[in-house]
């Protein structure tokens, strides 16, 4: 089967064109640019794959959350794409996206991921691994850093070994002190998604039959109105 993949729902811009052979990828952290980014990496994947658009079997795309205006981008041009191709998509979680990398190389066990939302909250997930696959515990949500101990309370879920939780993303940077005091993990180098784990999240979709028309593709901004504030250097 032969899938691209893209993301632009964060400071990283990431590509991927898996084959039945090889793996291609693009990543960059280069925040504000991925619209000029974006499509030159996809043709540029194809191009060293060998491939046309129109021989892919599907698109996989990074649904958020994220910047809002990231998050639109990746959506439009996954739309784009797949509509002048007639190709099936499928959306993968960003917050998914780093929990599965975190199973695929550290194999963790329990994966606690957070992406800073601005305005004081975070994007926050807790997934599992099941046989080698991030699967949720809690869906995404957004919450104020000092609030995961008790969010997490009232969902029945005890994290209590760092040894084998393991934490993703730029929200434990931004908020390290207020996240560590409540949850015990282990602190990793993942900050961003990277998109070529979505392959092993969404093929599925694809083999089944549950791949959706490109006019379907949807973002999920976890909340209604996102300001993705706009930081020096970001």
């Amino acid at each position: 089967m032969k899938l691209l993949a893209l993301d632009a729902a964060t400071e990283a811009c990431s590509v991927a064109l898996q084959t039945e052979q090889a793996l291609f990828e693009y990543f960059e952290v280069c925040p504000q640019q991925h619209s000029q980014k974006l499509l030159p990496a996809v043709g540029d994947l194809l191009g060293e794959a060998g491939l046309s658009l129109s021989e892919l079997d599907g698109i996989i795309y990074g649904q958020g959350p994220g910047s809002f205006t990231g998050v639109r981008i990746g959506v439009s041009v996954t739309q784009g794409l797949a509509f002048g191709a007639d190709l099936k998509v499928a959306g993968v979680s960003n917050l998914a996206l780093m929990a599965q990398q975190a199973i695929a190389e550290l194999n963790a066990e329990i994966v606690v991921t957070a992406i800073d939302a601005r305005m004081s909250e975070i994007y926050f997930a807790v997934y599992k691994n099941n046989n080698g696959i991030a699967e949720p515990v809690l869906e995404d949500v957004v919450c104020k850093p000092n609030d995961v101990a008790a969010l997490l309370a009232d969902k029945g879920i005890t994290l209590s070994d760092a040894t084998k939780t393991f934490a993703v993303g730029t929200g434990w940077e931004s908020y390290k002190q207020e996240l560590t005091a409540q949850i015990p993990v282990t602190l990793t180098e993942i900050t961003l998604p990277n998109v070529k784990y979505g392959f092993a999240l969404a093929a599925v979709d694809f083999e089944n039959g549950n791949a959706k028309d490109a006019e379907f593709a949807q973002p999920n901004y976890v909340r209604d109105e996102v300001t993705w504030k706009k930081l020096p250097g970001r």
